[in-house]
């Protein structure tokens, strides 16, 4: 079910993981990055997390086999042939659009592209293509590795076989898809956000501390991870720019609380930093 050739464009923290579920799964991957450091920053991070799904015993394969099956570059050419290809640069229209120009330059005509992104509208990014059609989304969650959820948008040019495609490649992933319409925010991201956003007004109006609200979520409610505590993990600044998007969109509901702003204009931008509502010394 899976691909035998994968892309993924952008190896941060998200494409990274995105690349590590498909060598897991076994498929060979390329990762396109914009330069060589950040090439050689994603084969690190790649390389850190399969060896720790080795040391956990989650794979039988060797790490040196996992290894084989990966590689890093910065030439988009290398896509060519890959029946895949998902785009992870930051939340940015702009990165976006350069992305998904360079994967449609260098992949086959019936290589289906996908992006990973959380709020931005598939439909705006399908715009830019010359075959909408076999765009589609592909939200993955972090971490990848242990996230067991896959949004799969569909936009009004999307079309079906593709999203039947991409469905048995998510289950083939050991994850489950969710088929959701390109609406502002998908279903998770913006049903975690307007959960997030209350939570940070809470702690700016000194209702709770972020512990205790995180506390209420999960023992009240039976939430694995209180909403501050996954704010961090998502990031501040990935909030913030997911709130920005759904504040033009649908109004001062998701309008971002002046604390968020704070935080992030001070660097605190959770675990990625060592700080964000909490310390992470590691």
């Amino acid at each position: 079910m899976i691909p035998e050739r994968v892309g993924v464009v952008g190896g941060g923290r998200m494409g990274a993981g995105i690349a590590h579920a498909f060598v897991l799964a076994g498929a060979t991957v390329c990762v396109v990055e914009r330069d060589v450091a950040a090439a050689d920053a994603a084969a690190s991070r790649i390389a850190q997390s399969l060896a720790r799904s080795v040391e956990r015993g989650t794979v039988d394969e060797p790490l040196d086999a996992l290894l084989a099956r990966v590689a890093t570059t910065t030439d988009a050419a290398t896509l060519d042939g890959c029946a895949l290809v998902v785009e992870a640069v930051p939340e940015d229209r702009a990165l976006k659009h350069d992305a998904l120009a360079r994967i449609e330059a260098a992949v086959a005509p019936d290589a289906v592209i996908a992006t990973n992104t959380s709020s931005i509208p598939v439909g705006d990014l399908a715009g830019i293509l010359n075959r909408p059609e076999r765009f589609v989304g592909l939200h993955f969650f972090n971490p990848v590795p242990a996230s067991a959820l896959v949004e799969i948008v569909v936009s009004a040019a999307t079309d079906p076989e593709v999203v039947e495609r991409a469905t048995h490649w998510v289950e083939a992933l050991g994850k489950t898809p969710i088929v959701v319409a390109d609406a502002p925010g998908f279903a998770s991201s913006r049903l975690g956000l307007a959960l997030g956003l209350e939570a940070i007004r809470m702690v700016e109006e000194g209702v709770a501390t972020a512990a205790d609200i995180d506390a209420a979520m999960e023992l009240g409610y039976r939430h694995p991870t209180g909403p501050l505590r996954t704010t961090d993990l998502v990031g501040l600044d990935v909030r913030l720019g997911i709130a920005e998007q759904l504040h033009e969109r649908l109004g001062d509901r998701f309008a971002p609380p002046q604390l968020l702003r704070d935080l992030v204009a001070r660097g605190d931008l959770g675990r990625k930093t060592g700080r964000g509502f909490y310390e992470w010394s590691d």
